[in-house]
């Protein structure tokens, strides 16, 4: 997808973060832009911010993880702009700690938000952007918490790893369709996820312990120190533009999946050298 002029996005998680950077450089190149965020007054806020545009952006109240909250705006967003041609799944949360001690309904609501609000967006807007047969690209905002464990951030690999999965699975349905998919695996980014408990879901039944002081302050560090969103945005862009499945942002993090590669290779290493040595028996 190569001409962005007068055609739309959805983003989710547009209020903040990557997702409002998404917002601002979408709306640079002339579409219409339906943001989507579960919190209002950031989401007021955002509006403000971005009013130059006019009747180009307006915005939404919506959790990604109740599918028929995200399907009714899907339909609003179509009621405003006719079509949607960019669905950007971009809202996130996290909650670190042991896994041990992460608490069910933090397990809940991390993949209620980060795999399932996917789930509902495509789910949303893919017939959609098939129908009108104007073409269009679906980005799933993953992680580098997608491509290599960390230890104390279980559910949120967890949720990345799965977005990751997902993706590869989407753009394999979609070859030929018109229809193209991008995973985002960022890392470090000036994000508020360290924040995301201010989310948390009201009257959930447990919340899980807080996460050691050092472990949050040394996270709050380096978000802050993070990448730009708008940088990131840019990436995206060239994404689109290319059809490429991955986008990575911090080049300097391939150390860290190479060696998750190498671990798994090794494995198939010595399974062929017991199958060398007869030692189980051959796969049919």
């Amino acid at each position: 997808m190569r001409d962005f002029k007068g055609r739309t996005a959805f983003v989710t998680g547009g209020a903040s973060g990557i997702g409002l950077g998404l917002a601002r450089a979408f709306l640079g190149l002339g579409m219409n832009v339906m943001l989507a965020d579960i919190e209002a007054a950031s989401l007021d806020r955002a509006l403000v911010e971005l009013g130059s545009h006019g009747d180009a952006v307006r915005g939404l109240v919506v959790d990604v993880a109740d599918r028929q909250a995200l399907e009714q705006a899907a339909a609003a967003a179509i009621a405003a702009f006719g079509r949607v041609h960019v669905l950007c799944n971009n809202a996130g949360v996290a909650v670190g700690g042991p896994q041990e001690k992460i608490a069910p309904a933090d397990w809940n609501w991390i993949l209620g938000v980060n795999l399932m609000g996917v789930v509902h967006g495509i789910q949303a807007f893919l017939p959609h952007i098939k129908a009108h047969g104007e073409g269009g690209h679906i980005v799933n905002t993953a992680s580098m918490a997608g491509l290599h464990s960390a230890p104390m951030l279980g559910p949120y690999c967890a949720s990345k790893f799965a977005v990751v999965a997902l993706s590869e699975g989407l753009a394999g349905e979609l070859t030929g369709s018109g229809v193209g998919v991008s995973v985002l695996c960022p890392g470090w980014v000036r994000t508020r996820i360290d924040q995301s408990g201010r989310n948390r879901p009201q009257g959930a039944a447990e919340a899980s312990p807080a996460a050691d002081t050092t472990m949050s302050r040394v996270f709050a560090e380096l978000i802050q120190a993070g990448m730009d969103p708008a940088q990131v945005a840019e990436c995206v862009l060239d994404a689109i533009r290319n059809d490429d499945l991955y986008i990575v942002t911090h080049p300097d993090m391939r150390g860290l999946v190479e060696e998750r590669f190498r671990r798994i290779q090794a494995a198939f290493d010595r399974s062929a050298a017991r199958e060398a040595a007869g030692r189980v028996p051959a796969a049919r």
